[in-house]
C-alpha cells in the first residue's frame, strides 16, 4: 500500500534557473510525511506534537536526484511504509514528473517522546502502520538502528 500526493513546483521552491533548488524537496518530502500521518494514519502532526508531546524526527534520508524539475510542473510523490519498527519507521519515497522520476528517498523516522527518547508507536497508529508495511515482521530491536 503506498500513499499519494501531488504538489505543484511554486516559484518560492526554484532557484533562479527555474529549478527545484534540492533543500526544497526534503521540504516537500516533509509535507508528503505530514499529509501521510493526517490522511492515512489519522494522527495529525498538530495532535501528536501539541496535544500529546511527540513528535517523528527523521533520524536518516538518503536521497537520489535523478532529474531536474522545474517552475510549474505537478510532481506525483508516492510514499511506501517499508519497514516497521518499534519505534523506527522506513519510508520509500518517490517523485515522479511528466518525463519520469525526479528522486527517489529512502528515511527513518523515530517516534519519540518530548525528550527525545525513542518510544514504542502508540498501539492503533502501530495497527495501521503494520498493514501497510511491506516487511512485516522484520523489526529492529530499537530505534537507535537505522540501517
Amino acid at each position: 500500500m503506498s500513499y499519494a500526493r501531488v504538489i505543484a513546483v511554486e516559484f518560492n521552491h526554484c532557484d533562479p534557473a527555474g529549478m527545484v533548488f534540492y533543500p526544497r524537496y526534503f521540504e516537500m518530502i516533509n509535507s508528503v510525511v505530514e499529509n501521510f500521518f493526517d490522511e492515512e494514519l489519522h494522527y495529525p502532526f498538530a495532535r501528536m506534537h501539541v496535544e500529546e508531546g511527540y513528535a517523528v524526527p527523521t533520524a536518516r534520508i538518503d536521497t537520489v536526484f535523478h532529474a531536474p524539475s522545474r517552475l510549474g510542473e505537478r510532481l506525483r510523490f508516492d510514499l511506501e511504509v517499508t519497514r516497521l519498527g518499534r519505534t523506527s519507521l522506513h519510508l520509500t519515497i518517490r517523485a515522479e514528473g511528466g518525463d519520469g522520476p525526479k528522486l527517489t528517498a529512502r528515511s527513518v523516522l523515530v517516534f519519540v517522546d518530548r525528550y527525545g527518547r525513542p518510544t514504542r508507536w502508540p498501539e492503533e497508529v502501530r495497527a495501521k502502520l503494520a498493514r501497510m508495511s511491506t516487511q512485516t515482521g522484520r523489526e529492529e530491536s530499537d530505534g537507535r538502528d537505522p540501517a
